[in-house]
């Protein structure tokens, strides 16, 4: 009975075959063996087609462990594995200046591109056979072959860090513009920043927002706010209840010749006419009142505004020659005036 080969051409011995010469080919076998498992073959490559081919019982380039392809094929080449039904995995290096196509029957085919190795896996399954890459990015040759998009600048921004992992976790889960507890402040798209407690110092802040807000849009300078520093309210008269005045009690006089006296300005007055004038009330406030010098030396005529309420011999007294000490009072639609005699 005639020896027979495995897919991979290693000859099998028949049973009573080849007395006295069976040792020369099994030494062969293991030579082939040697070459399927570590064996390195170099081919180089010219045209866009080649057949890497295992011949049964002899030395080939197609079960070498390890095929280097070289050469210029011109374009991309077309390896075909022979025989089909041979199972075999191969490590390709593609040393050409084109793409290699690796190929074994109708099913799917593997690329290497120049400068690339992949381990291949040939199924062997004959006229459908397929070659499958198993690499799993043995032949990545840059960051980008291992699916990593961050460029060299970005990655380098690692260089020199110091955080921890727990402190670089501060930022984990936290989205701009809301809060998560012990997490790192994450600021909003206009720069604000949330946050449920705001600390100084380790001491709370307990005002609200509305209470900080008070301050928005005094212009009052640091001196001037510190003029507070140290009062208490027992300082200041609480205007709701009865209070005892411990100190004098005084308001500017204010100059107005016109005869107009704007309640807003003052509380006690000054008029020396030098022409004819309407005692007149503007910014009329409920309950003010006070005293108006009145000095009409010249003399000039006095009348009295609609607002401006006094006896029917008022206006005629004032407009005599005279220095008069007029007292008013307010109820917020009216002021109501009365006069000393002149004083001499």
């Amino acid at each position: 009975m005639a020896s027979t080969y495995t897919a991979a051409g290693i000859e099998l011995i028949a049973d009573g075959e080849q007395s006295g010469t069976w040792g020369q080919t099994t030494n062969t076998n293991f030579e082939l063996f040697e070459e399927m498992i570590t064996g390195v073959v170099s081919i180089a490559l010219s045209s866009s087609t080649y057949t890497l081919t295992t011949s049964d019982g002899a030395s080939s380039e197609g079960r070498h462990a390890i095929v280097v392809f070289t050469g210029t094929p011109g374009g991309t080449c077309t390896v075909t594995v022979s025989p089909n039904d041979m199972q075999k995995v191969y490590f390709i290096v593609n040393n050409t200046d084109q793409t290699v196509t690796m190929s074994q029957g109708s099913g799917a085919n593997v690329s290497v591109a120049t400068g690339k190795t992949k381990v291949l896996y040939c199924d062997g399954a004959g006229a459908g056979a397929a070659v499958v890459d198993i690499s799993n990015g043995f032949d990545a040759t840059t960051l980008a072959d291992l699916g990593v998009t961050a460029s060299a600048a970005e990655l380098n921004t690692l260089d020199g860090i110091t955080s921890t992992v727990g402190e670089l976790n501060l930022v984990d889960g936290s989205v701009a513009g809301t809060v998560v507890n012990s997490k790192a402040v994450i600021y909003g798209a206009s720069g604000e920043v949330n946050a449920t407690t705001l600390q100084i110092g380790g001491s709370s802040i307990t005002a609200t927002a509305a209470e900080l807000n008070t301050m928005d849009g005094i212009t009052a300078t640091v001196s001037e706010l510190n003029q507070l520093d140290g009062v208490t309210l027992s300082n200041y008269a609480d205007r709701t209840a009865d209070a005892a005045w411990t100190g004098s009690q005084r308001a500017t006089v204010v100059t107005d010749n016109d005869g107009s006296f704007d309640m807003n300005a003052g509380q006690n007055f000054s008029c020396t006419p030098t022409g004819s004038v309407t005692l007149t009330f503007t910014n009329i406030a409920n309950g003010q009142s006070g005293f108006i010098l009145l000095v009409n030396t010249t003399p000039q005529t006095v009348s009295l505004h609609a607002n401006t309420k006094g006896d029917a011999n008022l206006a005629t007294t004032l407009s005599t020659a005279g220095t008069y000490l007029c007292s008013y009072f307010s109820n917020g639609t009216n002021v109501y005036v009365t006069t000393s005699a002149a004083i001499a």
